[in-house]
């Protein structure tokens, strides 16, 4: 006689039916709710983990890009001095009027403009030319283009005191070259033109080898199909160079122009530290003074921040007119081509 197995029935409430155990459905149920939320917070985390990575950058912008970009368009509009930077008075375009009216800001204009051109085009032209020689296959071409970018790692600070002394008037190595063909020597920090050639040399120097290898890239970018097809209708090298290689690097072209053009606007390091005896001043009769140096006189030196502001935001505004040229200028090659 087999043994009974009885099960004890469970208690029953009154007026209700006996509790169901834990079903493998509701355990589906808990999985998909688990699986929901899971999935719910990977969206969250797509849709703004982007903006977290980026958001740094827009802090250190907002804090020390746009802030001060705004505060100085505040203070232009007001007469404020640097050794009371919170009293403000209302000025309204005074500051801007008044510095219109300065000979001294029309002088570093010039002086920038000068300096821009003489620094600007022999620099792009001898950049075009080391990039065309580095892009055909020479050997050890890694150190020439390690050599070509060290003038640009250099510190404007260390370059400028050694151009100081090549230009020394009585001891520099540049003068003593030139009495070794006969000629006098030259007072390369009093004298006008000579001051802002020097200056423009010490820019030449520390930009070209950049300028270089943006030109390198561009060239090795270019198809060789359209070499070896010049080459088959009878094109030598040189012609090569002028109607294949200088119309495919248009627009790089038109960049290195325009990027050297706002550096040259910017100009200040190389101008106030070859002269430090006269410092801000750009020499004796501020022969080299650009807008940049001009604006540390008016802001660090004379302390007058609300004019110093006019003058950063006038050169923004000049910025902002260089790159509606370029805007334009490459619209139109754009459509040209």
């Amino acid at each position: 006689m087999s043994p009974r197995h009885d099960t004890a029935a469970l208690p029953v409430k009154d007026g209700g039916a006996a509790p169901v155990r834990p079903s493998a459905t509701t355990a589906t149920q808990a999985e998909a709710q688990r699986r929901d939320r899971l999935s719910r917070r990977w969206q969250r985390d797509l849709r703004w983990s982007p903006y977290a990575f980026v958001s740094p950058f827009f802090l250190l912008f907002i804090a020390f890009g746009l802030f001060p970009l705004v505060y100085t368009g505040w203070a232009s509009l007001h007469t404020v001095e640097l050794t009371s930077p919170t009293d403000m008075q209302w000025a309204g375009l005074r500051n801007y009027t008044r510095i219109f009216d300065d000979d001294f800001f029309w002088n570093a204009a010039r002086n920038t403009l000068t300096i821009g051109i003489i620094s600007t085009v022999p620099q792009l032209l001898m950049a075009m030319g080391l990039a065309h020689i580095l892009n055909y296959k020479l050997r050890a071409s890694t150190f020439y283009r390690v050599v070509m970018l060290a003038p640009y790692a250099t510190s404007i600070a260390a370059a400028s005191l050694v151009f100081v002394l090549l230009f020394g008037r009585d001891y520099g190595m540049i003068n003593w070259a030139l009495h070794q063909v006969g000629l006098g020597s030259v007072d390369w920090q009093n004298d006008k033109w000579p001051s802002q050639i020097a200056v423009s040399s010490i820019v030449i120097w520390r930009w070209t080898g950049y300028n270089a290898l943006i030109y390198l890239a561009a060239m090795q970018a270019i198809p060789q199909d359209l070499y070896e097809s010049a080459a088959l209708d009878g094109a030598n090298r040189w012609q090569q160079f002028f109607h294949v290689t200088l119309p495919q690097l248009r627009p790089t072209i038109l960049f290195t122009t325009v990027v050297s053009t706002i550096g040259a606007s910017q100009l200040f390091g190389e101008p106030l530290l070859f002269d430090s005896i006269k410092g801000a001043s750009g020499g004796a009769d501020h022969q080299f003074q650009t807008l940049g140096v001009y604006l540390y006189e008016q802001g660090w030196v004379n302390q007058h921040l609300g004019r110093a502001s006019a003058i950063a935001w006038t050169m923004f505004l000049i910025l902002i007119l260089i790159g509606f040229v370029n805007y334009v200028i490459s619209r139109r090659l754009r459509a040209s081509s």
